[in-house]
């Protein structure tokens, strides 16, 4: 698909983890790759390349991902990203499941609105069985006594993910405002030990952004050459 203008073709790959292979969602040409990595449940739009995009929406006609779960881990987040990016009239181009989301003439196309919403719904049908696949077995397992829970193993939670829990991202939302960790923590419903975390969270994220930075300058200087 072609739009009758100038802006450019990019490429948004996100992962959970620096361990995680990017190649696999790269292509082979050459288009300007914006790469978060963070967990799938944070807003494409509270991602720091995924703003990215948004800032420089006048320069992109088209946002390329390997499949439409980039954009989210459920139907919701995912037409709301959509939404998102066609107000900005960027179409979203996703590889493995043959979508473009606006027509030649840049109106939505409904086909893969449609298609859009089936295919987030058996994801979300998927996962939910996968979760009762794995109760199933932890519930077997108990009944024959060889179930035991590692003392070792825990989940790793990143700043962004305790940030994007609804209370926590309340508070942060007070802080800014300018009130106090105890108020702050009060009006968000946690007490005030998490209000500290919170607070300490986001100056981390705060610190890795500004050595970002310059990361973002370079993205934006690399869109700046095709002009």
């Amino acid at each position: 698909m072609k739009l009758t203008d100038d802006r450019k073709v990019v490429r948004y790959i996100r992962v959970s983890t620096p361990e995680q292979n990017t190649a696999r969602q790269k292509g082979t040409d050459n288009k300007i790759e914006f790469i978060d990595m963070c967990s799938g449940s944070i807003p494409f739009r509270d991602r720091p390349q995924a703003e990215n995009i948004i800032r420089n929406a006048g320069d992109i006609k088209e946002v390329h991902v390997h499949s439409i779960d980039r954009l989210g881990r459920n139907t919701l987040d995912i037409l709301n990203t959509i939404q998102l990016l066609t107000k900005h009239q960027i179409n979203v181009v996703s590889q493995k499941e043959g979508l473009s989301t606006l027509l030649e003439d840049g109106t939505e196309n409904p086909t893969a609105k449609m298609l859009v919403g089936i295919l987030g719904t058996l994801a979300e049908f998927e996962l939910t069985r996968i979760k009762e696949r794995q109760a199933e077995g932890i519930a077997k397992a108990k009944a024959r006594g060889v179930y035991k829970i590692s003392r070792t193993k825990r989940v790793i939670e990143t700043a962004q993910m305790f940030l994007a829990k609804p209370k926590n991202a309340k508070c942060l939302r007070e802080l800014k405002n300018g009130n106090s960790l105890r108020r702050s923590g009060a009006i968000s419903g946690i007490s005030l030990a998490t209000a500290q975390k919170v607070k300490r969270e986001a100056k981390i994220i705060e610190d890795a952004m500004k050595i970002k930075d310059q990361e973002i300058q370079d993205a934006r200087k690399r869109i700046d050459t095709f002009n």
